[in-house]
């Protein structure tokens, strides 16, 4: 249950990352404010988590997931490039975080 946690929390960083992009710095109130709820979901997840995950291992996969989902997002949603170089990299976070979770 702990690294389920973990991951959401890392969704919710993404999604903190993803409302901070229509802020236009922090000048339009409604994506500023899921700014701030996401960071509390984020950053409380990843407190749950520590409980039971250690904490270098829960801290490099919440910021993991969320790396690797912003990567890919950045592709799909705002038509960031598609290099192979891009792709094996995110791969290779996603390959670090079963790592860690198989380690563990």
């Amino acid at each position: 249950m702990a690294w389920f946690i973990l991951i959401m929390g890392g969704l919710f960083e993404l999604g903190w990352l993803t409302a901070l992009k229509f802020t236009e710095g922090f000048t339009r109130l409604l994506p500023s404010v899921f700014v701030g709820i996401f960071m509390i979901a984020s950053i409380g997840c990843l407190g749950l988590a520590v409980k039971s995950i250690p904490l270098g291992t829960a801290y490099a996969a919440w910021t993991g997931t969320s790396i690797a989902a912003a990567a890919a997002l950045g592709i799909f949603l705002f038509d960031e490039p598609v290099t192979l170089i891009r792709l094996i990299s995110i791969g290779l976070i996603i390959l670090g975080i079963i790592g860690l979770k198989i380690e563990s």
